[in-house]
């Protein structure tokens, strides 16, 4: 691995607050934002949503932390959601493990399941079971 796609592997990103970008952001470190995202956003690691902040788009990530509002169709989180006592959250969670805070705000369905990386590969004939 090259140094600088370790770097990228460890980075921070940031949308500060009075931010707006337009586009989907992919990344392989966490993701912060403090801003107004509309897109979708995936991330390997840690998304975080902070008080201020607000993202219009589908949510793909490893664990994600909502203190601010998120409006999307759906979030795919393979690990851990916690939505704080100030998070507003309007989609559909399918998410490893969940956390709800009193005063958090979601409507929507969640559906807990085990996310492990699917292993089969696609077309391939499976072994017979006897």
């Amino acid at each position: 691995m090259k140094e600088n796609e370790q770097r990228d592997f460890n980075a921070v990103n940031v949308i500060a607050n009075g931010t707006q970008l337009e586009g989907n952001i992919v990344t392989n470190g966490d993701i912060r934002i403090d801003g107004l995202v509309k897109g979708n956003v995936i991330s390997k690691a840690k998304i975080i949503v902070g008080r201020d902040g607000r993202v219009e788009g589908n949510l793909t990530c490893a664990n994600i932390e909502v203190e601010g509002q998120v409006t999307a169709e759906s979030l795919n989180v393979s690990n851990l959601i916690s939505l704080k006592a100030t998070a507003n959250l309007v989609g559909n969670i399918i998410a490893g493990k969940i956390a709800i805070e009193p005063g958090a705000q979601f409507s929507g369905n969640c559906k807990m399941q085990n996310m492990k990386p699917n292993t089969q590969v696609p077309g391939a004939q499976q072994p017979e079971r006897k």
